[in-house]
């Protein structure tokens, strides 16, 4: 149902002067969506209330409310289209009165950690792209079919929700600037294995994959009491992220997963100078994959004893020292960060192994990132000790990854298992640091277990080539003569 709808919903906006790429049709479908989920979430916070004798407050006044304006309702259940605003109507009511209602949410609520204040937030950042009041009408429709009630209706919604986020990338954008595979996320975040009352952090939240995943794992927990659901609620995740619409749909993909009030901050990370971070500031367990490529200015590198204008090396300085001793982390980054022979590279390759034990990198594949064309690796760290020896794992598959044959969590099964007992096999090994060059700290990722192997091809096969190579000269020559 949901996937169908979502089709629908692209279909409608393709048509529709103000939606021009794949980017338009997440935002606007997104803002729809959350309001319609919004909805469904005070009907069960209503009912719930009811069931234990309490008043329930609603957040959204009646005028506002999506029964009200988008998907009134006759006695059969079905949307009144005498009542249901349309056409210009419709465009004027929701350009110039609800956005404008839902905006004032971020100056009125009680304090940052309130869903009231995120609705707020979100729109004040987005605006209504929708010109045709009729394209938008049929999207209300389209949505309003949705159902946010149960468990497994929330968990598939919010699963089609990480597809689109997912396409993108197909908006001639980098697919990784937003999307993480979520099987190499779910495995990521079993070895760091975050615990309830820990608190996780995502410097570069992008759409809150991270959070998201680190959120399914650790409800998952067996027999989690009231304050553990409230703790995982409000003082659990939290995360950065510069770009507007990257925050926004954070946001979104973190509520419509479950996390009524996500701790995500509209800033850029970068700005905030190193030397101003308190123990208070630190956090128990990093996640994340910072951009790589991108290049900051000279009044950035200042906040960072290692000057770089890498993207990704400022963000590594600033999650080890945003951990708190005995923090742990996993981290993606280019593979160019274990070899690069510049200095920052090396002081920063110099300065992880020496405040923090790097004990495991996995070695990503080509194609692992769907449009990137760079090799990853994944760093796994604990802050507070130095490294003695770091595990390495090759990730060796018998296909090329790509858009329609990506990173499957089977892939990594192996991984997982021997990153438990850092086990030497055909893809893993170990080195010591005392082993390393002590000028450079280069951790090239060499599997001392692959041997070289020479393919040699039967005689029969070469003699064959040689038949059709001499069939191919010989229809060449003909043809030159034929001319002649």
């Amino acid at each position: 149902m949901f996937e169908q709808t979502f089709k629908n919903v692209d279909d409608i906006l393709h048509k529709d002067a103000g939606c021009g790429s794949e980017l338009d049709y997440v935002e606007q479908t997104s803002w729809v969506l959350f309001l319609k989920y919004l909805d469904d979430l005070e009907e069960d916070k209503k009912n719930e209330a009811l069931l234990t004798g309490k008043t329930y407050l609603p957040i959204i006044a009646h005028e506002f409310k999506w029964n009200t304006w988008a998907a009134p309702k006759d006695k059969e259940g079905k949307i009144d289209h005498h009542t249901a605003l349309t056409g210009d109507d419709l465009a004027d009511f929701v350009n110039n009165q609800l956005f404008n209602y839902l905006k004032k949410f971020k100056t009125s609520a009680e304090s940052a950690d309130t869903i009231e204040y995120k609705i707020g937030e979100i729109f004040s950042e987005l605006k209504n792209r929708i010109q045709s009041g009729y394209n938008l009408r049929e999207v209300i429709n389209r949505i309003d079919e949705l159902r946010f009630r149960t468990h497994a209706e929330k968990h598939e919604m919010s699963h089609l929700y990480e597809d689109k986020i997912k396409n993108m990338g197909n908006a001639g954008r980098n697919g990784g600037e937003y999307y993480t595979p979520r099987p190499l996320i779910r495995t990521i975040v079993k070895v760091v294995n975050p615990q309830i009352g820990e608190k996780v952090y995502d410097g570069a939240v992008g759409s809150a994959g991270f959070l998201c995943e680190a959120f399914d794992y650790m409800r998952s927990a067996k027999n989690l009491s009231t304050t553990d659901i409230e703790t995982l609620q409000k003082n659990t995740f939290y995360g950065k992220e510069k770009k507007s619409l990257a925050y926004i749909i954070g946001i979104m993909n973190m509520i419509l997963h479950g996390v009524e009030a996500p701790n995500i901050v509209h800033t850029n990370t970068l700005t905030e100078n190193l030397a101003d971070i308190q123990d208070k500031d630190r956090f128990d367990v990093v996640l994340a994959n910072p951009p790589f490529g991108g290049k900051e200015r000279v009044e950035v590198q200042q906040n960072f004893p290692i000057k770089t204008g890498e993207t990704a090396s400022l963000f590594m300085q600033h999650f080890v020292k945003m951990m708190k001793a005995g923090g742990r982390a996993g981290v993606v980054i280019k593979n160019t960060f274990l070899s690069n022979t510049d200095n920052a590279s090396v002081s920063l390759r110099k300065l992880l192994l020496e405040n923090c034990n790097l004990h495991t990198v996995l070695d990503l594949p080509g194609g692992t990132f769907t449009g990137a064309g760079v090799k990853t690796v994944v760093l796994f760290f604990e802050k507070g000790m130095t490294t003695d020896k770091v595990w390495f794992y090759q990730l060796n598959l018998d296909r090329n990854l790509g858009k329609t044959n990506p990173l499957n969590e089977k892939d990594l099964a192996e991984f997982i298992a021997l990153q438990k007992t850092f086990a030497d096999s055909d893809n893993s090994w170990s080195i010591k640091v005392a082993d390393l060059d002590a000028t450079t700290f280069d951790l090239s990722a060499k599997n001392p277990n692959k041997k070289e192997e020479t393919v040699l091809r039967a005689p029969q096969t070469i003699l064959q080539e040689m038949k059709t190579l001499d069939a191919e000269t010989n229809t060449i020559l003909n043809s030159i003569l034929e001319l002649l």
